[in-house]
């Protein structure tokens, strides 16, 4: 079964989450340590294969009054080498918000400043690809 998995693109990390194979939930997978781009998209490979990934969404950090920033189009730039490497469609998702409701989970959770640290990406993706998976409603 087909499964989408969002991305959460930092400077450091991204966030990984898969949907369920009905897609209709999101769960966080993992957090990728960046390395250099050729590890990071071989990791992204082995997930698109282990989970039979058929789409990425991927955050797009947008400023407040809707303009693409620095960290934005570093994202884009990310998103070309992504649409490059791999014969899968990529869809942009507004993550306007989404690491400080990932944060406040966590605090809400209880979770450590430590513990929120390791997890905080993986869970803003599986804000983004959520947020996605409830506007196309299946």
């Amino acid at each position: 079964m087909e499964r989408v998995m969002g991305l959460d693109i930092g400077d450091k990390t991204i966030g990984i989450a898969i949907s369920d194979p009905l897609l209709i939930t999101a769960q966080g997978l993992e957090t990728i340590a960046r390395k250099n781009l050729r590890e990071d998209m071989d990791r992204i490979d082995d997930i698109i294969e282990d989970y039979n990934i058929t789409k990425m969404i991927v955050g797009l950090p947008k400023n407040m009054n809707n303009t693409i920033g620095p960290q934005g189009e570093k994202v884009l730039n990310f998103v070309d080498k992504l649409r490059d490497r791999f014969d899968i469609m990529v869809v942009l998702e507004d993550e306007r918000l989404t690491t400080k409701a990932a944060e406040r989970m966590l605090i809400e959770g209880d979770v450590s400043r430590r513990g929120r640290r390791r997890v905080i990406d993986k869970v803003a993706a599986t804000y983004i690809l959520q947020t996605y998976l409830d506007r196309i409603g299946r």
